[in-house]
């Protein structure tokens, strides 16, 4: 075993134990007490909900790593194919806190409500909510508000909105049924209501109980809120599956395919023609060590097939060398792809990611960025070379190119490199991060030297003595939380990427998302801003 493929099999034993604790909910006695009830978990509802053998692109499974909520901060978000149309589902976790959304619940969900308006996708949510979590209300209800009004522009723009109501849908949480375009309710299970007996109770003096204040056969006979009343869990899943198997949902692209004897249609592509298990072997224990990223794009992309005669098009492979850029296709959709070699980004690249970037806006091409760079040269040489506004060029392009973009963060992705090759910042679509990903302002021993320079430089000036002793435990203790800052795990927790994910997914990662990106039309831009000479 090479040490690299030892060291990212070590790293992928740590993310299984992470997202273990997201699958774990509330603990195994509120999952108990949970199932005692006759009550199904949030992945459970899921499996159900999506189409036997199709896949779950579960995102943020880690949102709250880090803090002091639970690890996937209390609901769960992901992409599934519901009777043939991709939606996008959100499904409370009652085994937290009765499923009451702290801040990152309120985070994750945006993030959510961004992709599914984004690539055009209806959207199932599983209810089973408190409402906001009291003690953090003052960092939800101000933000929480953006919740309610995403349901209702999905609405607006034709993106169906369906809830499933399973349980306590309190306070904030009632909005959710009471907004949506299509409300399910579960007989005997369901309480809807925006005060619960006690809250009524104190403003009010009136004396009530759940079901005739907020039950669901009261919604579904008196109140009307009920769309559809179902006996239990399983039939309100059903009834779901039907109300999508309704709406008459047509997706705007159609990938390259091919007709069979019997009239069926089936994605014409290869699997890579290099063994994808072979990316564990590929990225270095350290990562200033360079290595190919055309090995990388070998196992991503489509192989050799008899409409794919070349797996991958490089484009100027001769120059601007540490960015390799070329075209593409995965698992069928056409791609246009940036990959970094060497880490440093200089002019050259810089020119030739621009162009690149245009050239796909002008054969509308979706974008793929993978991440392994320190970032922009420094240096007199280079600044007088231009790199500033070399720099700028690809980040303008970056910036303006309105083809869907899509992110892996393989390795280093480190300063204003991170924004040329579409960071968070500049919203790709879908962002994913491999076990071996670092990001930040710049290398921890990089940021660590340039403090104690400045400090050093203060010192001189102001004629005192420059404490060494304390220089080294600033640089130790600067170096370790920038680690500890920069590491996937921390980044994801932050939701600064959409998953941290095992290398060897990134094609079926990368093949879903673009599936999703096709239910909006692929448009490039054909104006960008100024681009200095």
């Amino acid at each position: 075993m090479s040490d690299n493929r030892g060291a990212m099999l070590e790293k992928l034993g740590a993310l299984d134990e992470e997202h273990a604790k997201a699958v774990a909910g509330g603990g195994e006695k509120y999952v108990e007490r949970h199932h005692a009830r006759g009550k199904l978990l949030p992945r459970e509802r899921i499996e159900l909900l999506v189409d036997e053998g199709s896949a779950f692109l579960e995102l943020s499974p880690l949102a709250g790593w880090g803090s002091d909520f639970t690890v996937g901060a209390s609901v769960v978000t992901g992409i599934g194919v519901i009777e043939g149309v991709e939606c996008m589902i959100t499904a409370n976790d009652p085994t937290v806190k009765g499923g009451a959304s702290n801040p990152w619940t309120v985070k994750k969900i945006f993030r959510a409500s961004q992709i599914a308006e984004e690539n055009g996708l209806p959207t199932v949510a599983l209810v089973e909510s408190g409402g906001a979590d009291l003690p953090t209300q003052k960092e939800i209800f101000i933000p929480g508000g953006k919740l309610f009004r995403d349901i209702t522009r999905s609405s607006a723009m034709k993106l169906p909105t369906i809830a499933l109501v399973f349980g306590n849908s309190t306070a904030g949480g009632a909005y959710v049924p009471g907004m949506s375009d299509y409300t399910v309710m579960v007989k005997e299970q369901a309480k809807v209501f925006l005060g619960g007996p006690p809250l009524v109770k104190m403003a009010t003096g009136e004396e009530s109980d759940d079901e005739s204040l907020g039950g669901a056969e009261m919604h579904a006979r008196i109140s009307g809120l009920a769309d559809y009343l179902a006996e239990d869990e399983r039939d309100a899943i059903r009834i779901g599956r039907r109300i999508v198997a309704r709406l008459n949902w047509r997706k705007a692209d159609a990938v390259v395919s091919t007709s069979s004897a019997d009239g069926a249609t089936a994605t014409a592509y290869a699997e890579p023609d290099a063994d994808v298990d072979g990316l564990l072997d590929l990225i270095p224990t350290d990562l200033k060590e360079p290595f190919d990223p055309r090995e990388v794009i070998l196992r991503v992309v489509d192989g050799t097939s008899a409409t794919n005669s070349r797996p991958f098009d490089e484009f100027k492979p001769l120059y601007g060398s540490s960015l390799v850029t070329g075209w593409a296709r995965i698992h069928g959709h056409p791609v246009g792809i940036l990959a970094n070699a060497q880490g440093v980004l200089f002019s050259e690249e810089a020119q030739k990611a621009t162009q690149f970037i245009q050239l796909a806006n002008q054969v509308d091409t979706p974008l793929l960025f993978l991440h392994n760079t320190t970032g922009y040269m420094v240096g007199a040489e280079y600044e007088q070379g231009g790199i500033i506004k070399h720099g700028a060029m690809m980040i303008n392009a970056v910036s303006n190119s309105t083809v869907p973009h899509l992110s892996v963060i393989m390795g280093a992705s480190y300063g204003a490199g991170n924004y040329g090759m579409n960071g968070r910042a500049y919203d790709p679509r879908f962002l994913f991060t491999w076990p071996s990903a670092k990001s930040a302002v710049m290398g921890p021993a990089q940021l660590a030297g340039v403090l104690s320079i400045v400090a050093r430089a203060a010192a001189e000036a102001k004629g005192k003595e420059y404490d060494e002793e304390a220089d080294a435990g600033m640089r130790a203790f600067v170096e370790a939380s920038v680690e500890e800052q920069s590491l996937p795990f921390f980044l994801s927790g932050m939701l600064y990427d959409d998953g941290v994910i095992d290398p060897r997914d990134t094609r079926t990662v990368l093949g879903i998302c673009l599936s999703v990106i096709g239910n909006r039309p692929i448009v490039g831009t054909d104006r960008f801003g100024v681009f200095r000479p």
